[in-house]
């Protein structure tokens, strides 16, 4: 799988009709997506996926389901499950209404990379990095990675 990063995406317009319309005070995945923009972008990822070979799914999705995953206490056929059903994961996520999401397994194998070498420190710095941004975290806010490499 190759890395050919793309700008975060714009959600489609009915799937933000049917998310308002059905959770109007929004949820956990909603929250993420609006007011962290996603909290990954594509970007974040180049060094962890090769340039060339056969395009792959962004890797800032798995990246956002692993968080609502470990938020919302779900398996991975849960979690894929969701990004295949629920309409605010669809929200948070970006891919139209008829996407079919992907595989269960894609998470452990997200999981096995995110394992290698510091990659969880990082990716957990960039998060409280973005996070803070948000005014949602002052000061110095407690930095526990060890529970990252959960997610």
């Amino acid at each position: 799988m190759s890395l050919q990063p793309r700008p975060g995406a714009e959600i489609p317009a009915l799937t933000v009709r049917v998310a308002r319309v059905s959770n109007p005070h929004g949820t956990t995945a909603m929250w993420i997506r609006d007011r962290l923009d996603g909290l990954f972008s594509d970007e974040d990822f180049t060094a962890w996926y090769p340039r060339d070979g056969r395009p792959g799914l962004s890797p800032a999705q798995p990246a956002t389901v692993c968080v609502l995953q470990y938020a919302l206490n779900l398996s991975d056929r849960q979690a894929a499950e969701a990004v295949r059903c629920r309409i605010d994961f669809k929200y948070a996520l970006g891919p139209e209404l008829a996407d079919p999401g992907f595989h269960h397994s894609l998470l452990s194998d997200f999981r096995d990379r995110l394992a290698e070498g510091d990659r969880a420190d990082r990716l957990l710095d960039l998060a409280l990095t973005r996070i803070r941004r948000t005014g949602l975290l002052k000061g110095r806010a407690a930095r526990t990675s060890h529970h990252f490499h959960k997610l």
